[in-house]
């Protein structure tokens, strides 16, 4: 395929996936501006949050191991390029309450990360016992440790990057709020913004997350927007918490849905929900975390983690995902929509990928699809990638 340069493009939505895809479009030589209706980052999207998972674990799927894989490598790279930690490789616990058996997330994981390599040990109570004190190790009985897994510092990674895309020369237009797509009947040629004012493109870009059904209806049969609870606590014995004694953990995350992280540099554990959530829009007054969301989040602490079941909740909220009927990223022109191309259904394990996405991405806008994220709305709802997702008919 002949190399494409030079286009005009209005990326929508500066989020970790508009911010990557506008600097990988820069970086190819097209003309991009960068539309968000601001501060930045933004405070609903889901990438401003204090930490986002990186793993490797994707049960029996080898593609999305391959993508966290390069994606791992990429954010120890952007470590030191960047001159700061974004990237914390602390470890990833995924413990189950019975023995692990084939067909399991958690054991289909372990398999296809022990064929590729990882840095793997299998965990038991015993194992719990003697190096993760805060577990209730007689409950969860079986599972692993991946070494090679951390988190991103997300908002703080965000914020970086946008500093990135301005220095290369992406014109950000923070607080100008996207209100339509200007288009004709065959073709889009731009956007509309809220004040009434048209930019037009070549390209149009929409990166926005679980804002989509909502500012594209047409999206409404392959897209649903969901929110789920996050809570930051603070440990009465933060010692226990540290990475050494209290790594990131899917914990029987397939039954629970509860994953979390160690206690960060403000002396936060966050603990947060990855299920069917709610299905909202970002800009609904009901995008609060509710009484009965930390109820089933104390329950589970008093279950799991003892001593974290009266920690003080300092602070909560709704992270929103944009999911698909498959599980999978949508990242593909609009066959319909000649100068259009979508990048959404983040499911809730979109983050992790931002080092690799930016190129997805541009590669889709340049008319390089990958099949597995490819415009699908034949698509019906079925097994989500993990099964605490499963969500049946959208």
């Amino acid at each position: 395929m002949q190399k494409i340069t030079g286009m005009k493009t209005v990326v929508v939505g500066a989020g970790i996936n508009g911010v990557v895809a506008a600097i990988e479009l820069r970086k190819r030589g097209h003309d991009v501006v960068l539309v968000d209706p601001g501060p930045l980052p933004h405070p609903l999207a889901a990438s401003t949050d204090i930490s986002k998972v990186v793993r490797a674990a994707y049960g029996p799927d080898k593609e999305y191991t391959e993508l966290a894989e390069r994606s791992r490598e990429i954010w120890q790279e952007w470590n030191i390029e960047f001159g700061v930690e974004l990237y914390h490789e602390v470890g990833f616990l995924c413990m189950r309450q019975r023995p692990m058996e084939a067909g399991d997330f958690e054991y289909e994981s372990l398999r296809l990360l022990e064929r590729r390599g990882h840095r793997i040990e299998r965990v038991n109570s015993d194992y719990l016992r003697r190096h993760f004190p805060a577990w209730s190790a007689d409950r969860y009985r079986d599972g692993f440790l991946d070494f090679e897994a951390g988190y991103a510092e997300s908002g703080r990674a965000v914020a970086v990057l946008i500093k990135r895309a301005k220095s290369i020369g992406v014109a950000l237009r923070e607080h100008a709020k996207f209100s339509g797509l200007d288009e004709t009947s065959d073709r889009v040629k731009g956007i509309a913004l809220e004040s009434g004012e048209k930019v037009p493109a070549d390209a149009v870009v929409m990166t926005v997350g679980a804002w989509t059904p909502y500012v594209l209806p047409f999206t409404g049969d392959f897209f649903r927007a969901s929110g789920q609870p996050v809570f930051h606590l603070k440990p009465a014995q933060p010692e226990l918490f540290t990475p050494e004694r209290f790594p990131i953990f899917g914990a029987d995350i397939s039954a629970t849905g509860f994953y979390g992280f160690p206690l960060n540099r403000d002396g936060v554990v966050k603990i947060a929900n990855h299920g069917l959530g709610r299905e909202m829009s970002p800009d609904s007054p009901e995008g609060v975390v509710t009484k009965e969301e930390e109820n089933r989040m104390r329950e589970f602490l008093a279950d799991s983690f003892p001593l974290l079941a009266d920690a003080a909740v300092v602070f909560t909220r709704v992270c929103f995902y944009c999911d698909t009927k498959d599980g999978d990223f949508w990242i593909a022109p609009d066959p319909e929509r000649a100068g259009l191309t979508i990048a959404a259904g983040d499911c809730g394990h979109g983050f992790k990928f931002a080092p690799v996405l930016g190129g997805i991405i541009a590669d889709a806008v340049e008319g390089k699809v990958n099949p597995k994220f490819s415009w699908r709305p034949e698509v019906q709802a079925g097994v989500a990638k993990e099964a605490a997702r499963f969500q049946g008919e959208l």
